[in-house]
């Protein structure tokens, strides 16, 4: 994950919320402090992070570096979970699963938190595992408060985590330390929540979800390709993977609910962006995974083992005693009594009783330690299991992968994102001049500027008054409609940076100085060139007419005398 993730990380641009991540992660901490009040608290913790690591190198990479060591832990810790749920095949599967994922690459090298919100709750998630086998429950409250300051959708996991927990039908004691940990994770939360509140207009963009949202949304999330063969296997694989024990309870909710969450909940409010539920992908993996390790042990299976190996099928048939299938998860606590889920699974009833119950149940006892091999296998049973095992690891980390590999590589072009602010400031710095006017609309847009000051020193911008680092404002605070339109009433030419959908456009905006800016410009001034990046364009706009101040009035005609020839002395 973390090769993947340095891959092509300098892709030499910004998109507009990088450049914001950039702009705001290099003022100040009482600046950003007096701007979290207005804009984007909801990123406060986030942007503190990130003041730090750009006052080592204020740069792209190190923009980045944060998302990148983010999903590198992200794999890791979905790894551990798979190691400790089932086996360490299948957490070894699952992390490449995970760290080979696109959507995973491509929010590993954002600058902004969504990889390492996905970090925390993978591991408040595997944290809670191991508080179910007896462990303290502060530091499964402390990473759930920190990640929910970091992003407050991420909240929604403790929908997962409390369906986990029925699963394991846990007794009361288990339900109260769960619900103190939780409840002062959300109490930390709380301040935050009420203040963004007050900020929701940020999200007015989103729209009501649809089933083509839900769709993409699945295809993301449940496989390393949306479409074809490699696609329905990881559905199949997912499938074979919900009987999987303790793992299906972990690895399922976590998967469904916080996404299911948020699709409701913006039918009637909409809130829904992939970014904000990406910490659910961590659950696909799992199931994945898990389904392979099921599948390699049938293949396994004496009665498959004959056509396998055909010259010790008989030996293999006799020797060999049916099995149970190896159990998903298998951890107890100290004491030598079964953990929660362990009791949800089928295993918790004694030492004694284990293989039978689970064998009841449908559900895996415990491997052979692989110091301690089982006497009754053979061993070319083994090794035949040995190879099949590898062979599948390869052939499920590889084939996706080369499969995806042009989206891998596309995701790496700055062309890829919505904009890129990098391009747009180039073109400015060849096309401008020294004293050229500038205007940004809406007034977002002068992050293109803030981002890439360089380009822009020569301009002139029109409409600002006070930057955002005075202002406590994300792009500075603009002057009032009247005396920006007194401004453009002497501008015969304006440079533009704009939404490139926009001029014309039935666009109204609420801001009055952007009203002006639309009004004017599409009223007075002509199209001449404009050049554009995606979502954001340059554009050269010039007067229809002279500025009214170098319109004179036609003079009254007189008879003038006829000048005198010029003197000897003037030539």
């Amino acid at each position: 994950m973390l090769a993947l993730g340095l891959w092509g990380l300098d892709r030499g641009g910004m998109w507009g919320d990088e450049g914001v991540t950039f702009l705001v992660g290099r003022r100040t901490v009482p600046q950003i402090w007096r701007l979290l009040h207005g804009v984007d608290a909801v990123h406060g913790l986030y942007y503190l992070l990130l003041h730090a690591v750009l006052a080592v190198h204020p740069g792209e990479v190190a923009l980045r570096l944060p998302s990148v060591c983010g999903a590198a832990a992200t794999a890791g810790l979905v790894a551990a979970l798979g190691v400790r749920l089932a086996r360490p095949r299948v957490g070894l599967w699952a992390g490449l699963l995970y760290a080979i994922t696109p959507l995973i690459g491509h929010y590993a090298q954002e600058g902004r938190s969504y990889a390492l919100v996905a970090a925390g709750v993978t591991g408040a998630t595997l944290l809670l595992v191991r508080t179910l086998e007896g462990r303290s429950w502060w530091p499964y409250g402390t990473v759930l408060a920190v990640t929910f300051l970091l992003h407050e959708f991420a909240v929604l996991v403790l929908c997962a985590h409390a369906l986990t927990l029925a699963a394991a039908r846990v007794p009361r004691a288990v339900w109260a330390g769960w619900g103190r940990a939780a409840g002062a994770a959300v109490g930390v939360l709380l301040p935050l929540a009420w203040v963004s509140q007050r900020q929701s207009g940020q999200v007015a963009w989103l729209r009501v979800p649809d089933w083509d949202t839900t769709e993409r949304l699945a295809r993301g999330f449940l496989s390393v390709t949306p479409t074809g063969v490699v696609f329905w296997t990881s559905v199949l694989l997912i499938l074979l993977g919900l009987g999987a024990g303790r793992l299906a309870s972990v690895a399922l909710p976590l998967l469904v609910v916080p996404p299911v969450l948020l699709l409701t909940v913006s039918q009637f409010r909409p809130l829904f962006h992939e970014r904000y539920v990406l910490y659910a992908l961590a659950g696909a993996p799992l199931l994945v995974a898990a389904g392979a390790d099921w599948l390699v042990g049938m293949v396994g299976r004496p009665w498959l083992g004959g056509l396998l190996r055909p010259e010790v099928a008989h030996e293999a048939g006799r020797m060999a005693v049916v099995e149970p299938r190896p159990q998903l998860v298998g951890a107890l606590v100290p004491g030598g009594h079964h953990s929660p889920l362990d009791r949800m699974s089928g295993a918790g009833a004694g030492a004694g009783a284990g293989a039978g119950a689970g064998v009841g149940a449908g559900v895996e006892s415990r491997p052979p330690h692989p110091a301690r091999p089982d006497a009754r296998r053979p061993p070319h049973r083994t090794r035949a299991r040995a190879r099949l095992a590898t062979l599948a690891g390869v052939l499920a980390v590889a084939v996706p992968f080369l499969h995806g590999l042009p989206a891998y590589r596309n995701d790496r072009l700055a062309a890829h994102r919505p904009e890129n602010l990098a391009v747009v400031s180039a073109l400015a710095g060849r096309e401008l001049r020294p004293g050229d006017p500038v205007l940004f609309l809406p007034s977002f847009w002068r992050v293109t500027a803030l981002a890439y000051p360089g380009p822009f020193a020569g301009a002139r911008d029109l409409a600002l008054a006070e930057s955002g680092a005075r202002s406590g404002t994300l792009s500075g605070r603009e002057v009032a409609p009247g005396e920006l339109r007194a401004r453009l009433a002497g501008a015969d030419r304006v440079w533009i940076v704009a939404q490139s959908n926009l001029l014309p456009s039935r666009w109204v905006p609420g801001d009055p100085a952007d009203r002006v800016k639309l009004d004017v410009v599409d009223g007075e001034f002509a199209r001449r060139r404009q050049y554009v990046s995606g979502r954001v364009k340059l554009a050269l706009y010039i007067r229809r007419m002279p500025p009214r101040h170098l319109v004179m009035p036609a003079p009254e005609p007189t008879v003038m005398p006829a000048p005198a020839p010029p003197s000897p002395a003037r030539r």
